[in-house]
């Protein structure tokens, strides 16, 4: 090449690094700086996980890579926390009965640790085993901030079971085994398929509220149908087929003929056309009135 050029090419090269500097505000030669260095992080960080090329399986199935990958692994995610890519807040959604501390112990977060250290999947599984907990998402909001929303199950009934109660939610999964003091206000279903039928029975008591303040207890029969025991003392039998519309029958029995008033044992209600009475062996004793408790 002749000496002009060179000189043409030079000042070519000149021109280049001015306009450089004036884009990036800083020196060129430190700009080159830093793209290479990220850019080698990332190419060695990929040619490491990924493990591709010729041979690459062979290096694997004998042991020779795993640990190189795993040091070549947390090395990056040192680097990204470093970059401020590290968890400084926790935000929860749904939450009602399960506790800070239990949900706390099952993410397994540090204040300050790397961001990409941390595994959403991992944590939503450990977190889905917690008693109250229905199902959970974990997500990670970019740089610092890891999100939980939980669905938490509803209490239904208390099942009683071979002595022991059981607190179950609406799909008759047991929540609690132990503190049910403050669930004492909730319906009890009895029997071993009792969780399974719960809500289909509960939904049909709905039907008629009045009455259904009156149940206190129901009691599963040989896996087909109820037997609901009242505060009163009164057993009602419903039937396998239809329970909803014997319920109705019996609402409408009580606001013409004031049936729970009376002396009665057992209100049979598993014939579909008619109302079996079975009086009490003895009369039931007068309600106190209010106050006069002793």
């Amino acid at each position: 090449m002749s000496d002009k050029g060179k000189t043409r090419k030079t000042k070519a090269s000149d021109a280049a690094e001015k306009d450089a500097e004036r884009m990036t505000g800083a020196p060129r030669k430190r700009v080159l700086r830093g793209r290479i260095s990220r850019g080698v992080m990332a190419a060695g960080l990929a040619a490491v996980l990924t493990g591709t090329g010729v041979g690459g399986w062979w290096v694997w199935s004998n042991d020779m890579v795993p640990a190189a990958v795993k040091t070549a692994k947390w090395w990056a995610i040192g680097q990204t926390a470093q970059a401020g890519l590290r968890i400084d807040d926790i935000y929860v959604t749904g939450r009602s009965q399960t506790t800070r501390d239990d949900l706390l112990a099952a993410l397994r977060l540090t204040r300050g640790a790397p961001m990409f250290g941390f595994d959403p999947e991992a944590a939503r599984a450990r977190v889905e085993k917690l008693p109250w907990v229905k199902g959970a998402v974990v997500e990670r909001m970019l740089p610092g901030t890891v999100m939980l929303h939980i669905e938490e199950r509803r209490p239904l009934a208390l099942w009683q079971n071979q002595g022991d109660f059981h607190l179950i939610d609406e799909t008759g999964v047991v929540i609690l085994n132990k503190g049910l003091e403050r669930f004492a206000d909730l319906p009890i279903v009895v029997g071993p398929d009792a969780p399974k039928h719960a809500r289909a029975l509960l939904e049909t008591l709905k039907s008629e509220p009045d009455l259904m303040q009156k149940v206190r207890a129901a009691v599963r029969v040989s896996g087909r149908r109820w037997t609901l025991t009242l505060a009163n003392g009164i057993d009602v039998q419903l039937p396998e087929d239809d329970p909803a519309g014997a319920w109705v029958r019996l609402a409408e029995y009580e606001r013409q003929h004031k049936v729970l008033a009376r002396d009665v044992e057992v209100l049979d209600l598993r014939l579909p056309d008619r109302l079996i009475v079975r009086k009490a062996a003895k009369p039931r004793p007068p309600k106190r009135p209010k106050g006069q408790e002793t």
